[in-house]
């Protein structure tokens, strides 16, 4: 059960959240210490009860998605906790919650791209980390300005078309 990982670059670092996000959190964190925690806490007595623990492959499936549960309990209240929620907006400079259209010059693409903390990033919606490479030469940028970041084929140039 990986789907529970998150990485964390410093212990105390503020993430991004927007307020749709922090409530999803929020309730699987309930979900996970109301129910979650309460299910694994009895298919371990059961298993236990079946005896013989060093050959009992229930009981050590369980006490693995015990721990898988608890460490997902503490990434969330981490990041809720240390989070900011900000707001999808308009302004005139690339930050946080801004939706805006960017140009990779070297092909004409256009791309509609919003800024999100590294928790929503999501490339096939058009949800990019603030704290990528793209998303950090962006952020603090106008309309019409061009950013470059490097990648492992070179510098990619990309033009700020649109600000929504």
């Amino acid at each position: 059960m990986g789907i529970f990982r998150l990485h964390y670059t410093s212990i105390m670092k503020t993430d991004y959240l927007t307020k749709g996000k922090h409530d999803e959190l929020e309730l699987e964190l309930a979900e996970l210490k109301l129910n979650r925690r309460k299910e694994v806490a009895e298919r371990l007595e059961f298993a236990k009860s079946l005896g013989d623990l060093s050959e009992n492959a229930e009981y050590h499936a369980a006490r693995e998605e015990q721990t898988e549960i608890e460490e997902r309990i503490n990434q969330l209240e981490l990041l809720l906790k240390t989070s900011e929620i900000v707001n999808i907006h308009h302004s005139s400079v690339v930050e946080i919650g801004s939706t805006l259209t960017v140009e990779k010059l070297s092909d004409k693409v256009k791309m509609k791209l919003t800024l999100v903390g590294s928790e929503e990033t999501d490339v096939h919606a058009g949800k990019i980390s603030g704290s990528s490479p793209l998303g950090r030469a962006l952020v603090g940028k106008k309309r019409g300005e061009t950013v470059t970041i490097e990648t492992p084929r070179g510098q990619v140039d990309y033009k700020i078309i649109s600000l929504d």
